[in-house]
């Protein structure tokens, strides 16, 4: 990505078609990742640790319910060759996942990490529910009255490794209190992508959205499975938005920086290029570029080989660049 080479592995999309919302089979086992002997003691570290802390009345990490995933399979339809993607669901919570995000280097007994092991060892994508605690939405938002896409900053209050980075426009990670279903229907992803619009960018169910998944991705540094959308306001513009934030946003600390960038390529690109590599989140550069290529592929009627203008873009950003 403009030169680069980032800790995100693309899992399914190219940014030319999306999957369709009906297309989308997300399937709940309510059964809870098991972890082996020794990580399950690093586990009950780092709950007693947070334990600790909370009892001293210092800033600590609190647990919530999440999903694990378990495996995200990809076919294709018989006809038109579609994907159809059935992402499976185990329960796990948030110290699930700081067990393996903050142990990734650390030595088990066998010799090996558990980036050595499930990560580099074989491919990512096939590691243990356990491993796979943490999934999040990544919304590329653009606004299509004046043309713009949305980078946020993510706060540096904001726990976790991608704090003060540059990241998609609004993003959330899946929650069982959120987006388990009480009907026990499905659990939507494009629902989740909704509300990660709503509690940070306050846009609301009365504004037109066009809303589309195009693909999924793994950050193996952190080791977070991600679904990228891309998602365009046809009413709204950048002095909207920040007039709506003025009046309040229900996660307001989330991000502590907006930049609007004209939403064609050269532009969105030399944005990326010109931020410096460790300060983006892994996944985020991904996400934009897949957003292009949807972009240029829906202004050339369905056209697939309108991605080569994204990618004579990033040329021209890289020549220009060059010293």
């Amino acid at each position: 990505m403009v030169g680069r080479v980032t800790g995100c592995h693309l899992f399914e999309g190219d940014g030319t078609r999306p999957i369709h919302e009906d297309n989308l089979r997300v399937k709940y086992r309510p059964q809870r990742v098991e972890f082996p002997e020794e990580i399950g003691g690093w586990r009950h570290a780092i709950q007693e640790e947070e334990r600790r802390k909370k009892a001293r009345g210092l800033p600590y990490r609190w647990n919530n319910d999440r999903f694990a995933v378990e495996r995200v399979v990809v076919t294709r339809t018989h006809l038109a060759e579609d994907p159809v993607v059935t992402l499976t669901l185990q329960d796990a919570d948030y110290f699930d996942f700081l067990t393996t995000s903050l142990n990734l280097g650390r030595k088990q007994q066998n010799g090996l990490t558990l980036r050595e092991q499930y990560l580099e060892g074989d491919d990512p994508a096939h590691a243990p529910a356990w491993m796979n605690c943490s999934f999040g939405v990544n919304v590329a938002l653009e606004t299509g009255k004046d043309g713009k896409m949305l980078f946020s900053r993510r706060s540096a209050h904001v726990a976790g490794p991608n704090s003060s980075k540059w990241n998609s426009s609004a993003n959330e990670g899946l929650a069982r209190k959120h987006d388990l279903p009480e009907d026990g229907g499905p659990v939507s992803l494009h629902a989740v992508a909704r509300r990660a619009l709503f509690e940070e960018l306050a846009v609301h169910s009365t504004d037109r959205l066009d809303l589309e998944l195009l693909g999924f991705g793994l950050d193996l540094d952190n080791h977070q499975w991600a679904g990228f959308f891309r998602a365009v306001l046809p009413d709204l513009d950048e002095e909207t938005l920040r007039l709506r934030w003025t009046r309040g946003v229900a996660d307001k600390w989330e991000h502590d920086r907006f930049e609007f960038v004209p939403a064609d390529p050269d532009s969105v690109l030399g944005f990326l290029a010109d931020e410096p590599p460790e300060r983006w989140t892994p996944c985020a550069p991904t996400l934009f570029y897949l957003a292009l290529v949807r972009g240029a592929v829906r202004r050339a009627d369905g056209d697939p080989a309108a991605r080569f203008e994204v990618e004579a873009a990033e040329q021209r950003v890289l020549e220009a660049r060059r010293p």
